[in-house]
């Protein structure tokens, strides 16, 4: 007979005892836990789906509910240093005691009558799910760990599904091309509900999708659209604009892409969750989210983000072309060993000055030793023009000490990768560089 456990973190630890298997595909074991636990919600979901820009697109989501005076509850995942990252309530982060009772409400759920054997992900987010499902909210925004149609987030049905982008990632569980991977996501989609898609080329599949089971397409470009100039942007909807925006608080060129989606879902949506032009100004100039384009000012600059697949990659370079001119740019990379990394290597390669690979917390990461090769391998390629020097750390925080210490005043740091990497150098807060030291 096994304890009941009593923290937040025992519980982590009893979801990663219950299933065999990290990941386990299919929805049946998560239906029968939310039956059992009769979970339902009384207000709009909206469901956030794509490859990149979920956690941005969930994040302006949130900002303009709280702006126009919401009640909005957020399920995003994974986490940057802590778990309760991962919900939160009118704009909180949730207590690690506040999750006990969910927990112990899955657990019990699952053991009556036939034992259900679910994965941490699927434990976790049932929990999550009973939380929000319980906090009086306005609007539910629930992120998709992973594809759509077997996704546990997907035992809710949406008010309004959001497809941000399809590309090619996990391609060993959901596909390796778009249109295999856009038929994944497409399954998050409702008949007769808005499905807004800011994709601007989206697979066939996700078009098909909408058509098929009748869902309320929202198609970039048709329906919605944006244009901007240097200092502010705008958007049409079906019926509706927005003129003189200012730019989203959260960095890149994509992120008004993301923007976009988000208007487009309210306007899809506004019969019950109607929002404030002045709302929207302000959601979106005031956004937050940690590790996204996330530049922290300092000697040197510091660049914090999560890309760790190809086309978040790109994106990652683009916008770091866009800063200007840096004497030396220091690269800290940490990645899980399933990721296409050669891509994205030869990608930023030639942006990046000095390397610093890390090792992870993880058994799914990649060596810092095999990044290493993996980064020699792309610059044999490329002919090796470019005298490029590495080292190899232990640990993110390690290696961003290595950069700190080799780094000039002028020069800038980017650490990307996995959410491990940015969540390393973020144990202990923000780091504020000052010139040839780094300060708690």
């Amino acid at each position: 007979m096994h304890t009941t456990p009593n923290t937040l973190t025992e519980w982590l630890a009893h979801c990663e005892q219950i299933h065999p298997q990290s990941i386990a595909m299919g929805l049946e074991r998560v239906q029968e836990v939310a039956r059992r636990m009769e979970l339902r919600f009384d207000c709009p979901v909206i469901t956030v789906a794509g490859t990149n820009g979920k956690g941005s697109t969930c994040a302006m989501l949130e900002a303009v509910a709280l702006q126009s005076g919401y009640r909005p509850g957020v399920y995003t995942s994974p986490h940057l240093v802590h778990f309760e990252e991962r919900c939160r309530i009118h704009g909180e982060i949730a207590l690690a005691d506040d999750f006990l009772p969910h927990f112990a409400a899955v657990e019990a759920a699952r053991l009556q009558g036939e034992e259900v054997l679910l994965t941490y992900f699927e434990f976790t987010t049932l929990a999550i799910l009973r939380m929000l499902s319980l906090a009086k909210l306005d609007v539910a925004i629930l992120e998709v760990g992973l594809g759509g149609r077997l996704d546990a987030t997907n035992v809710i049905d949406t008010d309004c599904a959001i497809i941000t982008s399809v590309d090619i990632d996990h391609a060993a569980i959901l596909g390796n091309d778009r249109e295999t991977i856009g038929r994944e996501k497409a399954g998050i989609m409702r008949a007769g509900r808005p499905v807004v898609v800011s994709d601007p080329v989206p697979p066939q599949s996700v078009l098909d999708h909408a058509q098929a089971i009748g869902a309320e397409l929202w198609r970039f470009g048709r329906d919605f659209n944006f244009e901007g100039d240097k200092q502010q942007w705008g958007w049409a909807g079906r019926g509706r604009r927005y003129a003189g925006l200012a730019y989203p608080a959260l960095r890149g060129a994509n992120q008004l892409m993301n923007a976009s989606g988000v208007l487009a879902a309210f306007e899809a949506i506004r019969d019950r969750l109607p929002v404030t032009a002045q709302a929207v100004r302000t959601g979106l100039a005031m956004v937050e989210l940690p590790g996204r384009f996330q530049i922290v000012p300092g000697q040197p600059t510091l660049v914090l983000d999560v890309a760790h697949n190809p086309h978040s990659v790109a994106a990652l370079t683009a916008n770091l072309d866009a800063m200007g001119y840096f004497p030396t740019t220091h690269a800290v990379f940490g990645a899980m060993a399933d990721k296409d990394l050669a891509p994205m290597l030869a990608k930023v390669g030639p942006l990046i000055d000095r390397w610093y690979f890390t090792d992870l917390p993880t058994p799914r990461a990649e060596t810092a030793a095999s990044l290493q090769a993996k980064w020699n391998a792309v610059q044999m390629v490329a002919g090796g023009q470019r005298q490029v020097s590495t080292s190899l750390h232990a640990n993110p925080e390690a290696a961003l000490q290595a950069a700190v210490a080799a780094a000039e005043p002028a020069d800038r740091i980017v650490v990307f990768g996995s959410f491990y990497t940015v969540g390393g150098v973020l144990q202990h807060g923000i780091p504020r560089l000052g010139a040839k030291h780094l300060e708690a």
